[in-house]
């Protein structure tokens, strides 16, 4: 350890760091876990993190289950995410307009943003006729298996990139997902000179999406518009209507946010 990651250290309140790398691993696991699997995925010694996980239950931010007594996230940590989303500008400012696209191409329409590896869903309006509900406010998915998560790393440097992805192989492989880390860059460059994606089945099967990045007034992306189309492949016909009304939303979410270009083309971002 580096004597300023030592002289960082110093300042850290153990009881605080361990706490709330146990409410990280929840948040990661995305399920239930027992005391036995949180100590063997957190590497505290028992007894700190019995005391931690007391502390955190009794102040609500993680719940045992009275019958499995397994832990999961309790309903604070939601209550303090919905809060941190509702104080984002692009929320503020977009929630009006996704509705709007949402109205005007009868798909359901989302808002996302980038936390390190995942793609955080902050607001999104459904369609009236919606048969697919897999996201909501507040859903995580990675970043490398959502094209939500292409177009946002398409602000990344090189090395920016590298270190987000240090290892060559990526994490949870799925059908349709890049196979490792080059074939991840390939596709973002491809997005980035694009400018937008459109992604047929990409995620899920039966299940198309249009995305525009949203740039704020220094000109950085600051998360992205989509709308679901509910089609295995969407029709040469719709298409290009599609895609304006998803570029307009954008180019409105952006100038609202103080940016002075146009977010829907790639050619004229900065």
């Amino acid at each position: 350890m580096s004597d300023t990651e030592k002289d960082a250290r110093k300042y850290l309140i153990p009881g605080l760091e361990r706490g709330l790398i146990i409410l990280m691993e929840l948040s990661r696991s995305h399920r239930e876990m027992g005391f036995a699997e949180i100590v063997k995925r957190v590497d505290i010694p028992k007894a700190t993190a019995y005391r931690a996980i007391q502390t955190l239950e009794y102040m609500g931010f993680i719940r045992r289950h009275p019958s499995t007594g397994l832990y999961s996230l309790g309903v604070n940590v939601l209550r303090l995410g919905f809060e941190y989303v509702a104080s984002l500008d692009v929320v503020q400012v977009g929630q009006p307009v996704i509705e709007s696209l949402r109205d005007t191409t009868g798909c359901s329409s989302h808002i996302a943003i980038r936390d390190g590896r995942d793609v955080i869903y902050v607001a999104r309006v459904s369609a009236a006729n919606a048969t697919v509900r897999r996201v909501s406010v507040g859903t995580r998915l990675p970043v490398h298996r959502t094209s939500l998560g292409r177009m946002l790393l398409t602000e990344l440097s090189r090395a920016e990139f590298e270190a987000l992805y240090p290892e060559e192989s990526l994490p949870d492989n799925e059908p349709g997902a890049p196979a490792d880390r080059e074939a991840l860059w390939a596709l973002v460059q491809e997005d980035r000179r694009r400018g937008y994606v459109i992604a047929e089945s990409y995620f899920q099967f039966g299940i198309s999406s249009i995305v525009y990045p949203l740039f704020n007034h220094d000109g950085e992306i600051e998360g992205v518009v989509s709308i679901m189309v509910p089609v295995h492949e969407i029709p040469a016909e719709d298409r290009d209507r599609l895609r304006l009304h998803v570029a307009e939303a954008a180019d409105t979410i952006s100038n609202l946010l103080g940016y002075q270009g146009h977010a829907g083309g790639r050619s004229q971002m900065r």
